[in-house]
């Protein structure tokens, strides 16, 4: 006769059939404990935990140590222009759930490389930006660039 000993709190057994692969992209639930100091009626200060959920929706850059005890994947995503990874354990009681959403067929195991690539296209969208200077004038940033290296050199800004 089995025993109904429940050792975790994760169903072990539909995050082990996830089968996470770097290239996917997901939505983590995760649980968010907010804690809060309250004043009761006997003016005594009591903490107040609040539990909400939060999703984190990204790109799996990395699964690491497979579907073991202590698995974890990385998931990156950009948020206002700035990238933020986060690293989950695979089996954590703070996570509630685990969607993918679509899953990639990429030529690596570790996504890392897209660190690199993002900042440089970043960087080469900033070059083409069309700035504007401070008389109010349109200017484009290669054409100032251009100037600029064009222009001949004073003795001033050699010793500089």
């Amino acid at each position: 006769m089995p025993t109904a000993v429940k050792i975790s709190p994760v169903d072990l057994e539909v995050r082990k059939a996830l089968s996470l692969r770097a290239g996917d992209v997901v939505r983590v639930w995760q649980k968010v404990v907010d804690l809060k100091k309250q004043k009761g009626a006997n003016k005594k200060e009591t903490m107040v935990q609040n539990v909400r959920k939060q999703a984190f929706e990204g790109t799996v850059l990395a699964v690491k140590h497979g579907t073991e005890a202590g698995a974890t994947f990385t998931v990156r995503k950009v948020s206002s222009g700035v990238g933020v990874e986060k690293i989950f354990p695979l089996y954590s009681p703070m996570i509630e759930s685990v969607e993918i959403l679509r899953r990639t067929r990429t030529r690596r195991a570790k996504l890392y490389f897209i660190r690199r690539k993002a900042a440089n296209e970043v960087k080469r969208a900033m070059r083409r930006q069309i700035s504007v200077d401070q008389r109010g004038a349109r200017t484009d940033t290669r054409q100032a660039v251009a100037a600029v290296e064009a222009a001949p050199q004073t003795a001033e800004s050699a010793v500089e």
